[in-house]
């Protein structure tokens, strides 16, 4: 198993456009993700979040400066990169196996090693039972679990997140926390996850990157104070609504800006 690696982000930028038309999405943006860290960025609509995980994912060019995983620059798509969108991004003619073993078969593993791949994420998505369903018969919560299956399956180093929970209903959504935080603490990935949820952030994250308003820049890391497993009525306790508030502070005055 490929281990987990850190992430860092140095002075990047991100530009749109050319002339009086031009947008600068990003402004100088630097972080670092440690190895195994599960880090979560939060922002205001527009602040360019998504841009920044695109951008490490190797989906986009930067403008400016620099993004390494695990030492390597970041030059495009690459294998040590997982990414797990909002959108069911299934392939809707292969059934869930075939989902799974997609990127395993791209890299030339066996099929021997491929139906084992297959099998052990399944079961640590709790979908052992649907490998010959086609996605079409899936709920949303499920094609995200076997989104999640099919990011591990390729043994990234990082798994990257664009709110994957974002068009679940509360119910599935809590449910898909708790197993995300359980396949985490068993694959030893680093996790970069973007959400708009503040208490989804705090229930997951060892660190939370709340980011300005356009130009995105890194307003402030907030180190989350409390132990795992984060469940039920933490929520309610003063510590956890206190730093609630203090990321609403942060974003307040960024709170119109557009996606």
């Amino acid at each position: 198993m490929t281990k987990s690696a850190d992430i860092t982000v140095s002075n990047v930028s991100l530009r749109y456009g050319s002339g009086p038309k031009t947008v600068l999405a990003l402004d100088g943006i630097s972080l670092d993700v440690k190895p195994n860290e599960f880090a979560v960025i939060v922002g205001p609509s527009g602040c360019g979040k998504s841009s920044l995980l695109y951008l490490i994912a190797g989906l986009e060019d930067r403008t400016g400066g620099s993004i390494t995983v695990g030492g390597a620059p970041v030059d495009g798509p690459g294998p040590d990169r997982g990414m797990v969108f909002q959108s069911y991004t299934l392939f809707p003619w292969l059934t869930v196996a075939q989902n799974v073993a997609y990127g395993p078969r791209r890299r030339g593993l066996a099929e021997d090693e491929r139906n084992r791949l297959v099998t052990h994420y399944l079961g640590e998505v709790g979908l052992a039972g649907f490998a010959d369903h086609y996605p079409a018969q899936l709920s949303g919560g499920m094609k995200q679990r076997v989104a999640i299956a099919r990011a591990l399956a390729n043994d990234p180093a990082v798994l990257l997140m664009d709110e994957p929970f974002g068009a679940l209903d509360s119910q599935t959504r809590h449910s898909m926390q708790r197993l995300l935080l359980r396949v985490w603490d068993h694959s030893q990935k680093t996790v970069l996850f973007v959400t708009h949820d503040i208490e989804e952030a705090i229930l997951l994250a060892d660190r939370v990157f709340v980011m300005s308003g356009r130009p995105g820049q890194i307003r402030k890391v907030l180190p989350v104070p409390f132990d795992r497993p984060r469940l039920g009525d933490i929520v309610l306790d003063p510590a956890f609504i206190a730093m609630k508030r203090e990321i609403m502070g942060l974003l307040r005055s960024d709170e119109d800006g557009e996606d």
